[in-house]
């Protein structure tokens, strides 16, 4: 084989060393599940980010490069929106979606049906992915899941530009759902918003908003700035 036949492979040669130099170098976190919040749905959960990766079979599902806010760094829901207050982060954004007139609730879907069918066809791609068919589904009515906890951005007239469904899973918190509508800083409004409630409650150790290494460049940013770093996460279940 001549130099210029091996010359195309060095750079894929570095761009895997690079990426294991990062995953070295990630900081670890232990992250519980609590069966007793709901069995069915904890055990399953469980399975799903511990189950070998789809791609990756000698690593977990959701093992590395997650997505982590660790909420125990900040004495206060303040303290937290003042770590990320630099023009164009999460606190920066917060408080200008404010003064526009938009605020956070704890919601009950089924008092915005038509607002969340309009935010889940607003756009047919999202981060440069096609959103999935099921979303164009219109929804007549939500159960809400024990251990769930339903969060919306109202704007002025009491209309829904932003959702969140979050997981309570024990010590931690997941985002399952997170849309919206990308106008006025909404999306950093409604995470920086549950972040804080978070924190102000003194009872769970993580937020976490899925993987920030695998994220596409826009996505990774918005984490970034909402104060979200990578981790490898070690899982137990009680």
């Amino acid at each position: 084989m001549t130099t210029s036949d091996t010359s195309g492979l060095w750079p894929a040669v570095l761009a895997r060393l690079r990426l294991v130099a990062d995953i070295v170098r990630l900081p670890r976190a232990r992250l519980r599940f609590d069966a007793s919040l709901n069995p069915d749905l904890i055990r399953r959960t469980h399975a799903s980010f511990t189950m070998p990766h789809p791609r990756y079979r000698i690593v977990r599902n959701k093992s590395l490069g997650v997505a982590l806010i660790d909420l125990r760094a900040f004495a206060s829901g303040a303290d937290y929106l003042q770590s990320v207050a630099q023009k164009d982060h999460a606190g920066y954004q917060a408080r200008r979606a404010r003064a526009r007139g938009y605020t956070v609730a704890e919601i009950d879907r089924n008092s915005y049906i038509d607002d969340i069918h309009r935010i889940n066809t607003s756009q047919r791609v999202r981060q440069g992915r096609p959103m999935d068919p099921a979303y164009a589904n219109r929804t007549d009515h939500y159960v809400a899941v024990d251990s769930f906890r339903y969060y919306g951005v109202l704007d002025g007239d009491g209309k829904l530009v932003a959702y969140c469904d979050l997981g309570i899973y024990g010590d931690f918190a997941a985002t399952d759902r997170l849309l919206g509508i990308k106008t006025d800083g909404v999306m950093y409004l409604l995470m920086a918003d549950i972040a804080c409630r978070l924190i102000d409650e003194h009872r769970y150790n993580y937020l976490m908003y899925d993987t920030y290494l695998g994220a596409l460049p826009g996505l990774r940013e918005f984490k970034r700035k909402l104060g979200f770093a990578p981790y490898r996460i070690r899982y137990a279940i009680a």
